[in-house]
């Protein structure tokens, strides 16, 4: 669960940060005047592709853990199902 959250938390960060950046950009650009929806569009494509490179780490850690819960559950599964089937 932490990593999830871990993920998901810097994921936000990432997409806020980009956001702001983007609507920087375009405010400086523009005399001060910007679309909101193309920042909020320019801001996930952008934390989509840092996220990445920038949060593998974690998205592995992410995916192992989940791995990990379900290889559990598939062996407790089974070991329910054997026992069953032994009866």
């Amino acid at each position: 669960m932490k990593e999830f959250v871990v993920y998901t938390a810097l994921r936000i960060v990432l997409f806020l940060a980009s956001f702001g950046i983007v609507v920087g950009v375009m405010a400086l650009f523009s005399d001060g005047s910007y679309n909101l929806f193309w920042a909020v569009v320019l801001g996930f494509l952008i934390s989509g592709v840092g996220s990445f490179f920038i949060l593998d780490r974690q998205r592995r850690a992410f995916a192992e853990r989940v791995e990990t819960r379900a290889a559990r559950a598939s062996a407790a599964f089974e070991e329910r199902r054997s026992r069953e089937d032994v009866d």
